[in-house]
């Protein structure tokens, strides 16, 4: 009988979704350039509102730790705006369920993802957001297992995890994944500027792909 088991609940280490899934990170530098190769510009207008939307997170973030609906509404949907990524070709899901099913098992994983951006049925990015006080990578493990729902595997899946203070680039091709250097918003403007540019940059590669 198929047992249904929440995501968290299943997938809560690196090494359990890669046994789960099957991945192994690569460690070849070749293989996730997106996140540092020939990014995007962006002009004067999206660096006057990124610099609000910086100040104005900095600001809250001042007054102790955020949850997550809040640096949802304070960060990532802006963030997203910005980058262009509420606008067509793209579409928008917010807390989309999801469901895994785990081959040669007789379980299956379910979960919600908080933002989740179509492009022609190709789930492009997905967002784990965590309370401010929690790491960052406390997410990698599920948002790995939700990359892994995405039924279009013969494009490259990209995701981005934050808890607001930082931000980090995943990416899975055939079986092998991913991760960026973290950039913390926190610490300076200029790491927001440049998570807004690899956001472009992973915008464009999958809009050629389709």
């Amino acid at each position: 009988m198929m047992q249904t088991i929440a995501v968290t609940d299943a997938i809560t280490t690196i090494a359990e979704a890669e046994k789960r899934f099957g991945l192994s990170r690569s460690e070849s530098h070749d293989f996730f350039t997106e996140w540092n190769h020939k990014l995007p510009e962006i002009n004067s207008d999206d660096q006057t509102n990124l610099e609000i939307l910086w100040k104005r997170y900095i600001y809250h973030r001042s007054g102790g730790h955020l949850l997550e609906a809040t640096v949802m509404l304070l960060l990532v949907s802006p963030l997203l705006t910005v980058a262009g990524l509420y606008d067509p070709p793209f579409w928008i899901r917010a807390e989309e369920s999801v469901q895994i099913i785990i081959a040669d098992s007789e379980e299956t994983l379910q979960g919600r993802i908080d933002i989740l951006i179509l492009r022609d049925q190709l789930w492009i990015i997905v967002l784990e957001s965590k309370k401010t006080m929690l790491s960052v990578w406390s997410a990698l493990p599920q948002t790995l297992a939700y990359l892994m729902a995405n039924p279009h595997r013969n494009y490259p899946m990209f995701g981005m995890l934050t808890n607001g203070d930082d931000i980090v680039f995943v990416k899975i091709e055939n079986q092998k994944y991913g991760i960026s250097r973290v950039f913390a918003p926190l610490t300076a403007q200029g790491e927001l500027e440049i998570a807004c540019r690899v956001l472009r940059k992973i915008a464009e590669i999958c809009k050629q792909s389709i």
